[in-house]
């Protein structure tokens, strides 16, 4: 199984939300997308709800000599979410995470100050939030985001990707009121392994998705 593209892949998630919407599961949706690689997919999930669609933006903390390996993740202004376990795994202590940090927090606000353009966030209380990326490894951005919208208060929390390693999914389970996986294989290894097209995501185009205009 592979997805041809995250837009397909955001056609057939929306087809099963739109089910669950049609059984009243999801009243007052609103969506929220993960940039860049979630905005695709969230768009056509957007779409087929009739819903606004936003974006939450949320960064990996890679390990200090490694970046591609996450040992946590953070969103807006909260205190970084960290994987003690793979800290201790690595030998590297908090102190040493600081620089990174410290350019992760600046990358997340120029992003945040790009798309909004001075709109103000979403008011998410007494919505129902749907969290939507491209697809969980880890699952450690994912699960900053929904830490991050359940602070705010929503009637009910989703979380939504087309693909997911059981293991990410089984984890945001403890995290969201209901968990959305088209698919869950057991030799996961990476997101793009699962799509044909894996292109990265431009910061134009999440403002194209999001409308708006520079």
């Amino acid at each position: 199984m592979r997805f041809r593209d995250r837009r397909q892949a955001g056609r057939e998630l929306a087809e099963k939300l739109r089910a669950r919407q049609d059984e009243g599961a999801l009243p007052r949706p609103l969506v929220l997308a993960l940039p860049r690689g979630g905005v695709a997919v969230a768009s056509e999930v957007a779409a087929a709800l009739d819903a606004p669609l936003d974006v939450l933006v949320v960064r990996k903390i890679g390990a200090p000599f490694q970046e591609e390996y996450g040992v946590g993740a953070m969103a807006g202004d909260e205190v970084p979410l960290l994987d003690e376990d793979a800290l201790r795994h690595l030998g590297v202590g908090v102190a040493a995470l600081a620089p990174v940090i410290e350019r992760e927090r600046a990358e997340l606000r120029r992003r945040e100050r790009l798309y909004r353009q001075g709109r103000p966030a979403p008011d998410l209380r007494g919505r129902t939030v749907i969290v939507v990326d491209d697809g969980l490894a880890t699952g450690s951005t994912a699960r900053a985001a929904l830490r991050s919208v359940r602070r705010q208060a929503p009637a009910r929390l989703v979380l939504a990707a087309p693909v997911c390693s059981p293991e990410a999914a089984e984890l945001m389970r403890a995290e969201a009121d209901e968990v959305l996986c088209l698919h869950q294989p057991a030799a996961f290894m990476a997101v793009g392994l699962w799509y044909e097209n894996f292109d990265q995501l431009t910061d134009q185009d999440v403002l194209e998705a999001l409308h708006v205009q520079l």
